[in-house]
């Protein structure tokens, strides 16, 4: 079958869209007067009309296209705008001319351009529902700060060393920040769509995103103060961890790649004895029910992200210096004082010295088992001062547990000689 002429396509892609946007518009152009003027017909001509310009006589003559289609869409909106002051017709029909201009030099790009905006004007409903009674004002800011740390903050950002020891790279502490606000939020949008229904271990799984020692704290007050959600809390308090794991593949991938191939089944056994071991606590607290919360609050801490790139800063910074005086064994030290306050940066830290070429990525494995084992005490403290005594007997084995089986992987795979 001989292949369409670059025209013809160009033409038919327009021709597509034109009567795809159309046919959304007439159906809410509504019957007898008054009405949008624009509908199917006027959306299809509108669409050609951008080809043949473009085909005719290239940017210039679209443009002038364009300016006369937006000149009769503003006439059309003053007419008509005591009774829809609404621009979204005709925006839509300007945008569908420039669109019907772009499918002769870039018909792929064009079709599905023109399919997301018939895609945009037919979920109105849903989206204004979304906007006015789904989303919350928390969410929105939550949102927004992501917006801007993600497309305004990390672009401006030097994405060379700097600072002492050449140990700081921003946009790749920045970077990290990211993805730990956006696991955060995706955990926090799961608990918002199924609701509160899975109780404290749902709760506790995608809390353990943000911090899983501050979800075993929480955990453990929620045990101490209603001993009947024991098991349920306790479930939270070990499916948190899961989701530290979950995590921290996750930043190690974001650092370094060699990094992770190189640990990958020491994180998987540890997860694996976390899931195990929560999963047995999980079956009798799917009996409970936690409270439902409409608003839960923010989709994520931006306390906690910045107060984590600090922590990663510092941390940087220490194991650079300890790797420069005491060699293999300095990047150990730091890496385990950093891991009792936040295995993630600790292990960041580490797996960014491999991506700089400073370590070997066989050298990063036992430090990074360093700050795991480190940060279960830390978790061990939370849970016994938080829970008392039968919380903690119920929650420090399976951080045992977790730990013992990541240097369990770890052997297994030969990567710590004994």
């Amino acid at each position: 079958m001989p292949a369409l002429h670059p025209l013809v396509l160009g033409f038919l892609v327009a021709l597509g869209v034109g009567l795809l946007v159309g046919i959304d518009r007439e159906r809410h152009k509504g019957d007898g007067l008054p009405h949008h003027a624009a509908g199917l017909r006027t959306f299809t001509l509108a669409a050609l009309l951008g080809a043949v310009a473009m085909a005719a006589g290239e940017a210039l003559l679209l443009a002038a296209a364009a300016a006369v289609v937006a000149g009769f869409a503003g006439l059309s909106y003053w007419r008509a705008r005591d009774q829809d002051p609404g621009l979204t017709t005709e925006t839509a029909l300007v945008l569908t001319t420039l669109i019907g201009g772009l499918a002769i030099r870039e018909p792929t790009f064009a079709a599905g351009l023109g399919v997301v905006a018939a895609v945009l004007l037919a979920a109105r409903t849903a989206l204004h529902r979304f906007t006015r009674s789904v989303l919350t004002d928390d969410e929105l800011r939550s949102l927004l700060i992501f917006a801007g740390a993600t497309v305004v903050v990390l672009p401006l950002l030097p994405d060379h060393p700097i600072g002492p020891y050449g140990a700081l790279n921003l946009r790749t502490v920045w970077l990290v920040v990211i993805l730990v606000m956006a696991v955060s939020a995706a955990g926090y949008i799961a608990v918002r769509l199924v609701g509160a229904r899975f109780g404290l271990p749902l709760a506790g799984f995608a809390s353990g995103f943000v911090s899983s020692s501050a979800t075993i704290g929480a955990m453990g007050e929620r045990a101490r103060s209603q001993p009947e959600l024991m098991r349920p809390a306790v479930a939270g308090a070990v499916l948190s961890s899961v989701a530290t794991i979950v995590q921290l593949a996750l930043l190690i991938a974001a650092v370094s790649l060699e990094t992770l191939r190189a640990f990958w089944l020491p994180l998987v056994v540890s997860g694996g004895a976390a899931i195990v071991y929560g999963g047995i606590f999980t079956v009798w607290a799917l009996e409970h029910r936690a409270e439902d919360h409409p608003t839960p609050g923010n989709a994520f801490s931006l306390k906690t992200a910045l107060t984590f790139a600090a922590i990663l800063a510092v941390i940087l910074v220490i194991a650079a210096a300890a790797q420069d005086w005491f060699g293999e064994t300095g990047v150990l030290i730091a890496a385990s004082i950093g891991g009792l306050a936040d295995t993630h940066s600790a292990a960041v830290s580490v797996a960014s010295l491999v991506q700089e070429k400073r370590i070997e990525a066989s050298m990063a494995i036992v430090p990074i088992l360093a700050a795991i084992t480190a940060n279960t005490v830390t978790k061990a403290a939370f849970a016994i001062t938080t829970g008392g005594r039968a919380f903690a007997l119920y929650v420090i084995p399976g951080l045992i547990l977790m730990a013992a089986a990541a240097w369990a992987g770890a052997f297994l795979a030969g990567l710590v000689k004994g």
